[in-house]
């Protein structure tokens, strides 16, 4: 049955984006890049002391944008809290877009950053890695030269793991000179490569970060959007007033305070990672380095049945063939030590 009210014509167009919703609990989950390990002890005793006062009153979040502004090393003026990555990359689409206009993606990438775009109704101009996951540099300098009004960019890149050192972030920055470039550093805790500190010499940045992988926070939603002053304060006109709910604001009080959590937890994914690749050389699968917490690698024709067998051993990776025009990749996220050893049998089984 067709809607009474006409779908606007950008909704219509667009592909579903079908993650799994359901069915994860339970399992050994390396298929999302969340952090295996948990979140810190002092988020959940945050949590624990909320009270039913704090719990119906609409949450209040300036007391803790203004430590984690002192956290991150920035003015508080050039920051947003947003309910995740997600709302803060709609929110960046919904301040800068309108229909028609131009934004630049190299795929493949995180999908919001095209599944945002087209439902704001712009136009995806996509520039692809290569096989050997080369970023294609000299096409992206050359397309920055016509009229893309954003340009997203994941450093680390997800799925590819690849990350653009500082050199050539400078390069785009200076090339972009009529476009919004939005640095996504969801995992920047893992490749210690940022450019945070560049807001303020760049008005045509915008950097976001979240604490969903290496603070183990993705089930609370919490992201944010860094900006020079005169764009932030634009974010801020387009941002509704409460996105942030009162367990994450804890939550994110609670990780800034307790650095142990994340030097132990990123210790811990150094060595499953170090693990994780010894084990594919020794069964022969490719695989492309990564500044992530998570390896893309190829399984060719066996990639789909290598997935659906270790799920019926309780571990869920993710089948990424489909980014690759059905080619046979999939994508590990780096667990525990003990979690990348359990996986490295399960695939000494399987193949």
């Amino acid at each position: 049955m067709k809607p009474v009210i006409p779908v606007r014509s950008a909704v219509a167009r667009m592909r579903p984006y079908h993650p799994p919703l359901e069915g994860r609990d339970g399992k050994l989950r390396l298929d999302f890049n969340e952090n295996t390990i948990g979140c810190s002890v002092l988020v959940r005793q945050a949590i624990r002391n909320l009270t039913s006062a704090a719990v119906c009153m609409y949450p209040e979040q300036e007391s803790v944008r203004r430590e984690m502004a002192k956290f991150f090393g920035v003015h508080a003026d050039e920051l947003l809290l947003t309910n995740g990555t997600d709302e803060a990359l709609h929110l960046i689409v919904d301040t800068f877009v309108e229909p028609d206009d131009a934004v630049l993606l190299v795929e493949p990438t995180f999908a919001m950053y095209r599944f945002y775009s087209e439902l704001a109704g712009a136009r995806i101009h996509a520039l692809r890695y290569d096989a050997a996951m080369q970023f294609p540099m000299n096409a992206l300098l050359s397309a920055l030269r016509g009229r893309r009004r954003l340009f997203f960019l994941a450093n680390p890149n997800n799925p590819t793991g690849s990350v653009l050192q500082l050199a050539d972030l400078r390069r785009i920055l200076k090339a972009a000179t009529k476009t919004l470039v939005v640095v996504d550093e969801a995992y920047f805790e893992f490749s210690g490569i940022t450019i945070l500190p560049w807001i303020r010499r760049y008005n045509n940045l915008v950097v976001t970060r979240t604490f969903s992988k290496a603070a183990g926070l993705a089930g609370l939603r919490l992201g944010c959007i860094f900006a020079h002053r005169s764009i932030a304060v634009l974010f801020r006109k387009a941002q509704s007033p409460y996105p942030v709910n009162v367990a994450a604001l804890v939550a994110a009080r609670a990780t800034m305070r307790d650095r142990c959590f994340l030097r132990d937890t990123l210790r811990e994914f150094r060595r499953s990672r170090k693990e994780l690749e010894h084990g594919l050389k020794q069964f022969g699968i490719p695989f492309f380095p990564s500044a992530a917490n998570f390896v893309l690698l190829f399984l060719g024709t066996r990639a789909k049945d290598v997935v659906a067998s270790l799920a019926r051993h309780g571990t869920l990776i993710r089948d990424r063939s489909s980014d690759f025009d059905g080619a046979g990749y999939a994508r590990i996220t780096f667990g525990t030590l003990s979690q990348t050893r359990r996986v490295l049998r399960q695939l000494k089984e399987i193949l």
